[in-house]
């Protein structure tokens, strides 16, 4: 495997010059070429016969842009129910043992565990239902991100020739995120685990595998296993905005004087730790102060909702409540709002890029400067409410 990696990183994933004139028949031909001078084995690759056309299903996904963007109740409605809730409490209780063992090897604690697996897979019922070596080769002959695809889906031969899974069987997302971590085949290679000791990486079917990779993964990323998430808390009146956002890293010790709360109005507890307010609704939905585990939570998935999502979800499996502060009346913006909204900030000299319809970190600079000239908190937050505001200015 060490051959390997040092081969694909030599290789610096190229392939022939032709590879973009070539049809999808001749395009597999090269690939198995390449993959021989990478070393697997001629066994292995006739799986590569079994591919067929590109999926256009694939394409339909990769291609396709949401006509909103999804606010965060919304989001974490759709995730945390009461389902949810009652299937994690006894998961957690029936692999009690397996769990307590992870945690003694690597310092993540039970519940985070399982929440994971909930919002990766729904308990491994959901994997995607894709053949990853057809997503993944369809994305890679798709030449936009080809150099990515490419190189995921020779280690996903490796995976095979090391004997982890049947072609058959390497169930996974469109975008080629396998079994019930959803772990693409370079965080599997690096990551993975034998959790159950069978000589086998099983992320599909073998729970102590499943557990172990996902913990092992995590604790490299970081994870401190004494510590939680995070947790909602309370802003005082006077809050000044500015200080919100995860570029934003203060001790608790400040945030305790600045007059952050406990949910329940108590003093947050103090350790030797920092943290960052998060407001994924803005100034008028709720606060969160976040945590390091929450930052690794993000290498897992770099999305602000998601790493929310995992941890309010493992609190509630011990016992933590619904969200207090949640807006009721939490508009989604469309696509074409957030090109608006952007073209307006560019027209009344707030720069926020070439308008696109995404809010990244140039646009939310570009906002938190609007709301400090007009007077509003500046929370950096695209909402309709805004919108209106800059509406009002033409």
């Amino acid at each position: 495997m060490y051959f390997f990696r040092v081969c694909l990183f030599l290789c610096g994933f190229t392939h022939f010059a032709l590879s973009q004139n070539l049809s999808f028949e001749s395009w597999v031909e090269e690939l198995r070429q390449e993959a021989l001078l990478l070393g697997l084995s001629e066994q292995t690759l006739l799986v590569l016969n079994d591919l067929e056309a590109p999926l256009e299903r694939v394409l339909d996904l990769d291609n396709s842009q949401p006509e909103f963007v999804q606010t965060f109740s919304r989001y974490l409605s759709l995730r945390v129910t009461p389902n949810q809730i009652r299937q994690g409490i006894d998961l957690m209780q029936e692999h009690r043992l397996l769990l307590d063992e992870v945690r003694q090897i690597y310092g993540v604690q039970p519940h985070y565990l399982v929440a994971f697996w909930a919002i990766e897979s729904n308990y491994g019922r959901n994997t995607g239902g894709f053949s990853v070596l057809q997503a993944l080769a369809t994305l890679a002959f798709d030449p936009r991100r080809a150099d990515f695809f490419r190189q995921q889906l020779f280690i996903a031969l490796q995976i095979i020739e090391d004997g982890h899974i049947q072609a058959e069987d390497m169930s996974g997302s469109w975008a080629g995120a396998m079994g019930q971590l959803q772990f693409m085949p370079n965080i599997f290679s690096r990551y993975g685990v034998d959790g159950d000791g069978d000589g086998r990486v099983d992320i599909w079917n073998s729970l102590p595998d499943i557990f172990h990779s996902a913990a092992n993964f995590l604790s490299q990323s970081g994870w401190r296993g004494d510590e939680r998430w995070g947790r909602e808390v309370i802003l005082p009146l006077d809050f000044d905005f500015n200080l919100s956002g995860t570029l934003v890293r203060r001790s608790l010790e400040e945030w305790q004087e600045i007059g952050v709360r406990q949910v329940d109005g108590n003093p947050i507890p103090v350790a030797s730790m920092q943290g960052s307010v998060v407001l994924p609704s803005g100034a008028d939905g709720p606060a969160f102060l976040a945590y390091s585990n929450f930052r690794t939570t993000m290498i897992y998935n770099p999305s602000t909702f998601y790493a929310l999502t995992v941890g309010h979800l493992a609190d509630r499996f011990t016992g933590g409540g619904p969200v207090q502060r949640m807006p009721d009346d939490e508009q989604p913006m469309s696509i074409a709002d957030v090109q608006e909204l952007q073209i307006l900030l560019n027209g009344l000299g707030f720069n926020s890029g070439e308008p696109d319809g995404r809010v990244g970190r140039q646009t939310r600079s570009a906002i938190r400067a609007y709301q400090s000239q007009s007077g509003l908190p500046t929370d950096g937050h695209a909402s309709a409410k805004l919108l209106e505001s800059l509406r009002a200015q033409q």
